[in-house]
């Protein structure tokens, strides 16, 4: 239990004097600058040693395309030699970069994906 009531911070008004001996408050609103976050989109590169059914399934399972994306992205992935699979926040696409080298790493199959940032 508190045994006083909260105090509050003295607060100063920035006057000013119009010469009259009449104060007045001059309020300033400042508007902020707020920009949205630094994007991130996962990438997929590819090599030659890993199905293209597991990349689709991967594709599928993690960034939640259906079966006719994931599939054009595999293809972009195997003719271009990587593909992007998401946009997300750094946080989001460090996740699923690491939930996608987890399940190759698992499947023994040595697919690599990384995190590149957006240029806008």
């Amino acid at each position: 239990m508190a045994s006083q009531a909260p105090r509050k911070p003295p607060t100063v008004p920035a006057s000013t004097d119009s010469g009259d001996g009449d104060l007045s408050v001059v309020l300033e609103r400042r508007t902020l600058k707020v920009r949205p976050p630094q994007m991130y989109q996962v990438v997929m590169l590819n090599d030659d040693y890993t199905p293209m059914e597991f990349v689709v399934v991967v594709i599928q399972e993690f960034f939640g395309k259906d079966l006719e994306t994931a599939t054009q992205i595999m293809l972009k992935i195997h003719l271009d030699g990587k593909g992007v699979c998401g946009v997300y926040s750094r946080d989001v696409a460090a996740t699923k970069v690491d939930q996608v080298l987890d399940a190759a790493a698992k499947a023994g199959h040595p697919l690599k994906c990384v995190s590149e940032p957006v240029d806008f």
